[in-house]
């Protein structure tokens, strides 16, 4: 039987509407005793967990990389007045280790099927992350970078090569799900009207989908379609994390440094969230990010997995 949107993780993770404007909450921490330990390591392949606080932690600083002194995300099972210490918040991001937090290594990854129409994907009831982004992004070189395969998801020097939904089965037990870019692709304009459409019928009639990967590129400044597409994510209660993409590029006369990029970003949003949107840097060069990503992804998952329907 598929699994049912759990409203809790939902309300989590799903911000409210560019039009609904709200402040964004001071930041918060995390106790000890909520903290748990996650997957253990082995060559690399694992998100090993923060060290536990101590016990006269304090309230946290700012997340490492000092981008913006944004509202920390508090996942699932984290208690809004808990503690938290520096070391229990994943680098390069605002995204604190929850109790779920579990293995996060892959060790397989699979391609399952490519599907023209949202009611041709898999039918069981694994969860899954769907990724996105704008055509050129790096969707497919995070997948790659995630999996550890160098052709996982296809690659390729013209944007909007994906055309289609593709599963990868990781460990046998959940979905990562290649979506194609939004904005310019190498396609016709009926191929380019037909995506909107059979993309968002995907996410409106997924029942296993926990959350969307936003990329946004921070080799350039914030575009307005990446934040078109987090409002209507937002106004149907769509998780989301943003995954903050090249962040080793600098680009010459294109707007600025990763860094500057991300802090503009993040200003534009700041005001637009009742609740901390869950944000992190990543680099499929440098493998930036990547270990933390998957831990994030891990105790959403474990708790999709744990919470009752």
């Amino acid at each position: 039987m598929l699994l049912r949107p759990r409203p809790s993780l939902l309300q989590a993770l799903a911000p409210l509407p560019l039009s609904r404007r709200a402040c964004v909450p001071a930041r918060r921490t995390l106790s000890a005793s909520t903290a748990a330990a996650a997957g253990t390591t082995s060559s690399g392949d694992a998100a090993p967990a923060p060290a536990l606080p101590r016990k006269n932690a304090r309230k946290a600083t700012p997340p490492p990389g000092g981008i913006v002194k944004t509202a920390l995300f508090l996942p699932p099972g984290v208690e809004q007045d808990a503690e938290v210490a520096p070391e229990m918040v994943i680098p390069g991001s605002n995204i604190v280790v929850g109790p779920y937090a579990g293995d996060a290594r892959v060790k397989e990854a699979e391609f399952v099927k490519s599907s023209a129409r949202a009611r041709d994907c898999p039918k069981d009831d694994r969860p899954e992350f769907a990724v996105l982004g704008r055509s050129n992004v790096g969707k497919s070189s995070l997948i790659n970078a995630l999996t550890r395969r160098k052709e996982a998801a296809l690659t390729s020097k013209k944007p909007g090569k994906t055309q289609t939904i593709n599963h990868f089965l990781i460990n046998k037990s959940w979905y990562l799900v290649d979506l194609p870019g939004y904005g310019f692709a190498a396609a016709s304009q009926s191929a380019r009207m037909d995506w909107s459409s059979f993309t968002k019928g995907y996410f409106l009639n997924r029942d296993t989908l926990v959350g969307v990967l936003l990329l946004i590129d921070a080799s350039i400044p914030p575009q307005k379609i990446d934040l078109d597409c987090a409002n209507w994510l937002g106004r149907n209660n769509i998780g989301l994390t943003f995954v903050f993409t090249k962040c080793d590029k600098v680009k010459k006369g294109k707007g600025g440094r990763p860094d500057e990029n991300i802090k503009t970003f993040q200003e534009t949003i700041s005001g637009l969230y009742p609740e901390p949107p869950p944000w992190i840097m990543t680099s499929s060069v440098t493998g930036l990010g990547r270990d933390g990503l998957l831990l994030h992804m891990s105790q959403l998952r474990n708790y999709w997995d744990n919470e009752p329907v």
